[in-house]
């Protein structure tokens, strides 16, 4: 897959038949601030042996229509059940490259199925194929799946407080992101092509405007995950629309540093503040162009074992993990409102 980092032309997007109610409570919302002591309470939840145990099931090469595949696909899907999370599949066929008609399946779940907004995180869950099979993208992106369940299970109890809210949390695990020739508008992000067009389409009435609104325009924010796990993971800011929520972010970082909260932190920054007008392609981009807000959490540059099968066990650094997990914690439970429990 060539993922190449190019230059954008930043344009207005409007989503079609934009419910102006809905538009109002996201354009308004108002975060939490938590605590110095809340922040240390939020530390205290992570769990990395937790995020250690899910590598063990699903760091294997997971190529789509394979029987690896089918376990991750199994294994998530399972975990997120046992966790009472409203569990959907987008199951659809589409051609490739190389394999011909394939079967993708997307994992949707939603901590209120009847919520009328969402918060929704994201990353992919398949493979690239190489035909030495010997690809199991450890950054690539078992480590990005692994914090997303890892984070349903440690705020399992602060998520419970939130369980009935308008405003609630969706976890997305694409499938199909990898291009298996050539990385291209027909040979990649299969699943968020086919998630973003069957959003569009889907529609309801909203309880509190009795307006009719599709998936799509019930999405607050998109964030997506992708290639984290190793030492020296660097974001950016892609999107005005949403640089406050990524400043956000890189505000709890240098809170969490000052408190002492991040392992083995030394001088190297995560969330950078800068803006950078380039924008990655990943899974994000159909939903960029239906006018959702992203904000996308992949490392730039990218790792150097990207796309080798040097993205292994080895290149994990659970302390960078952990750290920004952490973080990503801390911002989920302001975004939310939730309260802090300690368990």
């Amino acid at each position: 897959m060539l993922r190449t980092i190019s230059f954008v032309l930043l344009v207005a997007v409007i989503r079609p038949g934009c419910s102006q109610y809905l538009k109002k409570l996201q354009d308004n919302h108002k975060p939490r601030e938590l605590t110095d002591s809340e922040l240390i309470k939020i530390s205290g939840l992570s769990n990395p042996g937790h995020i250690d145990n899910v590598l063990d099931n699903i760091l294997i090469p997971r190529v789509v229509g394979t029987k690896n595949h089918k376990k991750v696909f199994d294994y998530i899907s399972k975990e997120l059940e046992d966790l009472d999370w409203h569990v959907e599949i987008d199951e659809f066929t589409d051609n490739t490259p190389k394999f011909g008609k394939l079967t993708f399946k997307n994992i949707i779940a939603k901590l209120n199925p009847n919520a009328e907004r969402y918060l929704t995180l994201a990353c992919h869950y398949d493979s690239k194929y190489f035909p030495s099979n010997d690809f199991v993208g450890a950054t690539d992106s078992a480590v990005p799946c692994a914090m997303l369940l890892n984070l349903a299970r440690v705020l399992r109890s602060n998520l419970d407080g939130v369980k009935n809210n308008d405003l609630s949390l969706q976890l997305v695990f694409f499938d199909g992101e990898e291009a298996f020739v050539n990385w291209g508008p027909k040979d990649s992000i299969y699943g968020a092509r086919h998630l973003a067009q069957t959003y569009h389409d889907t529609n309801s009435v909203s309880r509190s405007s009795g307006e009719n609104v599709s998936q799509l325009q019930k999405m607050d924010m998109l964030v997506l995950l992708d290639l984290i796990g190793h030492r020296d993971a660097s974001f950016y800011s892609y999107f005005p629309e949403t640089e406050k929520w990524y400043v956000r972010m890189a505000n709890l970082e240098d809170r969490m540093k000052d408190l002492g909260l991040l392992k083995k932190y030394g001088n190297h920054v995560y969330f950078k503040k800068q803006r950078h007008y380039g924008g990655i392609e990943d899974d994000h981009i159909p939903f960029l162009k239906r006018g959702v807000p992203i904000l996308h959490l992949i490392s730039s540059p990218f790792p150097r074992a990207w796309h080798t099968p040097q993205d292994n066990r080895d290149i994990v650094d659970m302390n960078a993990t952990e750290n920004i997990q952490k973080i990503l914690m801390a911002f989920l439970v302001e975004y939310m409102n939730m309260s802090v429990k300690k368990f």
